[in-house]
């Protein structure tokens, strides 16, 4: 992985990784965890799953020629189990960094790339993905709750206390800032003849306010186990379906890994 871009060969990620792939030419990137076994747990809006609505991020499950298991998920739920080449669809695979410096984090002018935030052991990562694939990880939203924001929470374990604010994902931040960062700066055009100015300090206030916004050094963020996630999100869990699912866990996280 270097400055421009986080580009890495299959061989080369390992279980626990934050991998990510672009969809509709670069337009947007798409997260999640991988588990081993060509296996990649991610979250995604669980309306195009019940619908089978078509969507840029949409994919027929039952046609992956590989794997029977390939888009596993429990009923209504977002988090989804899919084999490594339709979590791709043909597309490069990308390494999400973690415990990057200040510097390097400014530098990558692209958000959703990496985090100051370090990550916990891979053994952590992978039990938090699987945990939330057999008990879901509530409602997608875009901006507060993403697969962006499903990865770095399997990755760090952080949750961010104020819901009403942006997530953890580096896009959303990214997409508010850009405008943010336009509207703030278009004063200084008055103080600024020179359009290169007015652009450097632009493009320097959009970099802070993604900054401001990483996990790794917002102070609204918590250290919350994935057993205690329900609880804290506020998602209610029948008792019924709660013991079903712990008993089940184990086996079934053994049985989709292998």
């Amino acid at each position: 992985m270097g400055l421009l871009t986080n580009r890495v060969e299959r061989s080369e990620i390992k279980p626990g990784d934050h991998i990510y792939t672009y969809r509709a030419i670069f337009a947007y990137s798409h997260h999640g965890i991988f588990v081993g076994g060509s296996k990649v747990v991610h979250f995604r809006p669980e309306r195009n799953l019940n619908s089978g609505e078509a969507s840029t991020d949409s994919y027929d499950s039952m046609s992956c020629p590989t794997f029977p298991d390939c888009g596993f998920r429990q009923p209504n739920s977002g988090v989804v189990l899919s084999c490594l080449d339709c979590f791709l669809r043909n597309g490069s695979v990308y390494c999400f960094e973690y415990g990057v410096t200040p510097s390097v984090f400014l530098a990558k002018v692209r958000g959703g790339t990496c985090t100051t935030a370090a990550s916990d052991p891979s053994e952590t990562v992978i039990h938090r993905a699987m945990y939330l694939l057999q008990n879901g990880f509530g409602n997608y939203d875009v901006f507060q709750n993403n697969c962006e924001d499903f990865a770095l929470y399997c990755k760090t374990g952080l949750l961010i206390l104020d819901r009403l604010g942006v997530g953890r994902s580096g896009q959303a931040s990214s997409v508010i800032g850009a405008p943010l960062a336009a509207i703030l700066s278009s004063p200084l055009k008055l103080l600024m003849p020179s359009p290169v100015g007015v652009a450097t300090v632009t493009a320097g206030m959009y970099c802070m306010s993604r900054y401001a916004t990483d996990i790794g050094v917002r102070t609204d963020v918590m250290k919350v186990a994935v057993e205690d996630l329900a609880v804290n999100l506020g998602w209610t869990v029948d008792d019924n379906e709660e013991v079903v699912a712990e008993d089940s866990e184990a086996s079934s996280n053994t049985q989709l890994i292998r």
